[in-house]
């Protein structure tokens, strides 16, 4: 069965050039979710660190709220998290792929 597992890292680099460990990322609780902490657990996701069911479970977030922002992160970086600023990326991101 060891051989199945996968090699998860102890640690990953954050949005901000930082480590990030299991430790360090938002606690299982938060509720108030600010651009950085989306960013964390999306880094911690893409290096390894959690996968998106454990992402899910830990934060009671949905699926597709987490694709959500992994696609945000990919079009836009940290800025396309922004909530307020979503409409405008989005509309941005659907005018680059008209051409």
């Amino acid at each position: 069965m060891i051989e199945n597992q996968k090699f998860r890292p102890a640690q990953v680099i954050g949005p901000l050039g930082e480590p990030l460990t299991l430790d360090s990322l938002p606690p299982p609780e938060t509720r108030r979710w600010v651009v950085r902490r989306k960013a964390e657990v999306v880094a911690a996701v893409n290096g390894g660190l959690l996968t998106v069911d454990e992402v899910c479970d830990r934060y009671s977030l949905t699926l597709e709220e987490f694709a959500g922002w992994q696609r945000a992160v990919d079009r836009s970086g940290m800025p396309g998290l922004r909530v307020t600023r979503i409409q405008h990326y989005k509309s941005v991101y659907e005018r680059q792929q008209k051409f």
